[in-house]
């Protein structure tokens, strides 16, 4: 399967946005430099109340549909 690594640091600030309806998706960039368009639900598992930090494990699909992601620290 097809994989990324992501970085993610998302303070709980800037998941606002998500969670009042304005945005449901959320941008990041791979280590690899590929633009990942993820729908936000997807790091709710994820969330404190400081954010979203860590780095991440997403494995794909050849057709891009998400299969799993997860925590690598």
């Amino acid at each position: 399967m097809p994989n990324l690594v992501l970085d993610i640091a998302l303070p709980a600030d800037r998941l606002l946005a998500v969670y009042q309806g304005r945005a449901n998706r959320i941008l990041i960039k791979s280590r690899e430099g590929t633009r990942v368009s993820l729908p936000a639900h997807h790091l709710r598992p994820f969330l404190t109340a400081a954010g979203v930090f860590g780095s991440f494990e997403m494995e794909f699909a050849p057709e891009g549909k998400l299969i799993r992601l997860r925590r690598l620290d």
